[in-house]
């Protein structure tokens, strides 16, 4: 591997690993913020106020605190990174699409995003915007860890055994 290769492929896990801890540490302050107080979060699903059942109302607001600080867990560690990473990718797709939904139907709500997600007083303005670009950074972050993967101090770079950045791709006269 030439130099400009290995510093590149350095670069790279330095960043996928950088995205790990944003898209994963988001997650998990997400779930460990909304965890525990399972009635606020069934209205905070009813607030968006799509045309679904109870069950899945209730389904939703139990199970979302407890998904996003598993696999927030499983971000930070690197486990199955390319994998995770989707996950994380299309939960955040998920929460993108939803915000808006309830931006064009003209909904005055915290979205409830870590935690919250009250109806608004009227006047009181809402964060859509904000909340678009922070789930949009964390969208580009698991996309980014779909397309690289390979990351530092991670669960599947010690399963892999991978040798530090360079040495695999030496040859023996190199080393």
């Amino acid at each position: 591997m030439t130099d400009q290769g290995a510093r590149q492929r350095t670069v790279f896990g330095w960043l996928s690993t950088l995205a790990r801890l944003i898209l994963g540490g988001a997650l998990l302050l997400a779930g460990l913020l909304k965890v525990g107080d399972f009635p606020r979060e069934v209205q905070s699903v009813i607030n968006y106020q799509f045309p679904i059942s109870d069950w899945l109302v209730n389904a939703i607001a139990y199970a979302q605190p407890i998904v996003e600080i598993l696999l927030g867990l499983l971000i930070l560690a690197g486990v199955a990174t390319r994998w995770t990473g989707l996950l994380g990718g299309l939960a955040m797709a998920i929460f993108i699409a939803a915000i808006i939904s309830v931006w064009v139907r003209g909904l005055s709500i915290d979205c409830g995003c870590f935690g919250g997600g009250q109806v608004l007083a009227p006047g009181q303005q809402t964060s859509y915007i904000q909340d678009l670009l922070r789930d949009t950074l964390f969208l580009i972050c698991g996309v980014w860890l779909v397309i690289f993967p390979r990351s530092k101090v991670s669960v599947d770079s010690w399963i892999t055994k991978e040798p530090p950045d360079g040495e695999a791709d030496q040859s023996p006269d190199e080393a």
